[in-house]
């Protein structure tokens, strides 16, 4: 079940929930990787090489809140095109003040998109590509009772014993309709802009929720205004 899966994903084993033992994930993890290296680029993706994998945790959560007043953007650049996503200082003011530290620190260059669920969400934001890591602190902004993650909402992963609203790093953009989760996930923003691109990125997922192509985050720059 993806809602299932999706709860036990984001920052505790990455193949938690996904169907079938180590052994199966294993191959459907390697098979996805050769994919990935040798099958066609997708159209609108450059081919990339997969990035090395980055240190776990090291990063210093940020003890001042952003700015009143001012927006805050993430304007990210992947090989499959760039999209903004617009913070919502008011629903996740803590969350947004880290990825805001952690995106000028450059924490999220040079990282993939590491689980992509074709009609349901696309997730990166681990250093380490593996879906378990992140930046060694964790902020907590309980979303709404009825909050709701519909098409193009960008939330925060986190495991299914942490409360609700607690975020590290990972987040994820909802390619579906209406995802169907419950209001356990910090909602931190919108896609503001390049729609195209997400959707683009969300189709290169397999029935193992691993991508069929690399799709590597080049760059995340902080747009404020």
């Amino acid at each position: 079940m993806r809602i299932a899966a999706f709860l036990f994903a984001a920052l505790a084993l990455a193949a938690a929930g996904c169907g079938g033992g180590d052994d199966e994930q294993s191959a459907a993890s390697t098979a996805a990787a050769t994919t990935a290296e040798t099958g066609p680029s997708a159209p609108g993706c450059k081919r990339v090489d997969k990035p090395a994998a980055k240190d776990d945790g090291g990063q210093t959560k940020p003890s001042e809140p952003l700015a009143a007043g001012k927006t805050y953007a993430l304007d990210f650049t992947t090989n499959c095109g760039s999209f903004t996503i617009t913070l919502d200082l008011k629903s996740a003011p803590n969350t947004a003040a880290s990825l805001v530290s952690l995106a000028k620190s450059g924490f999220f260059d040079d990282t993939i998109f590491h689980r992509i669920v074709p009609g349901f969400v696309i997730q990166g934001g681990d250093p380490t590509g593996t879906g378990s890591g992140g930046p060694g602190y964790s902020t907590v902004d309980p979303p709404p009772a009825d909050g709701k993650y519909t098409y193009g909402t960008v939330a925060m992963a986190k495991t299914q014993t942490e409360p609700a609203g607690t975020a590290g790093s990972q987040f994820f953009v909802v390619t579906a309709p209406d995802a169907g989760l419950p209001p356990d996930y910090a909602i931190v923003g919108t896609v503001s802009k390049g729609l195209e691109t997400v959707v683009r990125i969300g189709n290169l997922g397999n029935a193992a929720e691993q991508p069929t192509q690399t799709v590597k985050i080049e760059k995340v720059t902080v747009v404020e205004s």
